[in-house]
C-alpha cells in the first residue's frame, strides 16, 4: 500500500477543505504549504495589478518563501499537490514547494480548486517545467468532492 502525502496551498480555505476530504478518503497525511508571509485579502485582489498575487504571477520566477517544511518526505511514494488556479497557472508558491523538496521517484497528482478554470494548463506547465518528475494526472475539484471522485482518480 502506498503512503500518500496530501500537500496543499490554500489562500481562502477552499483548497484546504478539499485537501482534508482527500486525506480522509485516502488515509493520506496532510501538509499545508504555508507562505512565510500570509496573504491578505488585498494581496489576493486579482483585479489590482499592484496586489501581491498579481505581481507574483506576472513574474513567474518569483518564489514566495514557505514557512514550514516536510520533514519525512522519504516516507511517501505518492504526493498530491493542491492549489487554487491563479491566472490559469499554479501559484508560484507551488514552484517553491517543488523546488525545495526532492520529489523524484514519487508519483505526483495535482488537484486544483477553481470556480471555472481548468487545471490543464497548470498541470501541463508544471509537467514541462519539472520534466524530471513523475506527474501522473490532474483533476479540478470542488468543495463537494466525493469519495468516488478521488478513488476513481488516484486509487
Amino acid at each position: 500500500m502506498s503512503k500518500i502525502l496530501v500537500s496543499f496551498f490554500s489562500a481562502s480555505g477552499v483548497t484546504k477543505d478539499v485537501a482534508s476530504k482527500i486525506a480522509d478518503i485516502t488515509g493520506g497525511d496532510l501538509f499545508e504549504i504555508e507562505p512565510a508571509c500570509k496573504y491578505t485579502n488585498e494581496d489576493l485582489d486579482w483585479t489590482n495589478q499592484q496586489s501581491r498575487s498579481s505581481i507574483e504571477m506576472h513574474n513567474l520566477s518569483f518564489r514566495p518563501e514557505i514557512k514550514n517544511k516536510v520533514s519525512n518526505l522519504d516516507d511517501y511514494d505518492t504526493v498530491l499537490i493542491g492549489f487554487p488556479v491563479w491566472w490559469d497557472l499554479a501559484p508560484t508558491i507551488i514552484n517553491t514547494f517543488i523546488e525545495e523538496n526532492n520529489l523524484e521517484n514519487k508519483k505526483i497528482y495535482v488537484f486544483a480548486t477553481s470556480g471555472g478554470s481548468s487545471v490543464d494548463n497548470s498541470f501541463n506547465t508544471l509537467k514541462n517545467t519539472y520534466s524530471n518528475l513523475n506527474f501522473v494526472s490532474a483533476k479540478r475539484l470542488t468543495s463537494n468532492v466525493s469519495e468516488n471522485d478521488v478513488t476513481s482518480w488516484i486509487m
